[in-house]
Formats: C-alpha cells, sequence, structure tokens
C-alpha cells in the first residue's frame, strides 16, 4: 500500500523547486491571497522552526514576532499559493525542531548566523 502511495506521489503531484532551508534559518514565504475577485501577494518573514513529514505532505512552521506576541503558521511544501521563498539568513542550532525557541525573548531570542 505504500509503495502504490508513493507512486501516485510520485507521477501527479508536482514538485515546486525550494531553495533549501531548515529549522533556524529566516526565510520569506511569499504567497498568494484571494479576496472575493482579487488576489494580491503578502510575505511571511520568520525563522523556520521545523520542517516534518515527506513527499507531497511535507510542512515546515514558521515563527515571527509581531510587536510582542508571538506568531506561528504552518505551510505545506506543495501548496499552490505558495509563490516563492527566499532564505535571508541561515541559522546555527543543534536540533532539528527548536521548540524551545517558543520560550525565549529579547536577546536569548538570537540564532547566530552562518557565514557562506
Amino acid at each position: 500500500m505504500e509503495a502504490l502511495i508513493k507512486f501516485v506521489q510520485d507521477e501527479f503531484v508536482t514538485k515546486k523547486e525550494l531553495p533549501v532551508f531548515k529549522a533556524g534559518d529566516t526565510i520569506t514565504v511569499y504567497y498568494e491571497i484571494k479576496e472575493g475577485s482579487k488576489t494580491r501577494t503578502q510575505f511571511f518573514r520568520g525563522v523556520v522552526i521545523q520542517r516534518r513529514g515527506t513527499g507531497s505532505s511535507e510542512t515546515f512552521t514558521i515563527r515571527k514576532m509581531s510587536g510582542t506576541i508571538g506568531v506561528e503558521r504552518i505551510f505545506p511544501v506543495n501548496m499552490p499559493a505558495i509563490q516563492k521563498i527566499e532564505v535571508n539568513k541561515k541559522g546555527i542550532v543543534r536540533r532539528a525542531r527548536i521548540f524551545y525557541f517558543r520560550g525565549l525573548t529579547g536577546k536569548k531570542a538570537r540564532i547566530k548566523e552562518r557565514r557562506s
């Protein structure tokens, strides 16, 4: 059964060309919003907390601070509304899922940048 699901995903689901990013990186996701008959592009810039899943069901979670309130958003990788993803900064973290980042504020919430 798993082989059949993998075959269908590989054959029929269109793959998007995304840049390489992982937890700790700061990225900007540009996505399309439909309001009635109009469409507009909005962006969401924040730190990647996790990537989970494989294939067409893969998702990634981004966290940003809006004032003093933390806002998280989960994006499916194959979401048709995503126009592009930009990697702004590469971060150095030691874990694949940085949920401890939610409890940090101020200077402790900084992530060291990897120079390329």
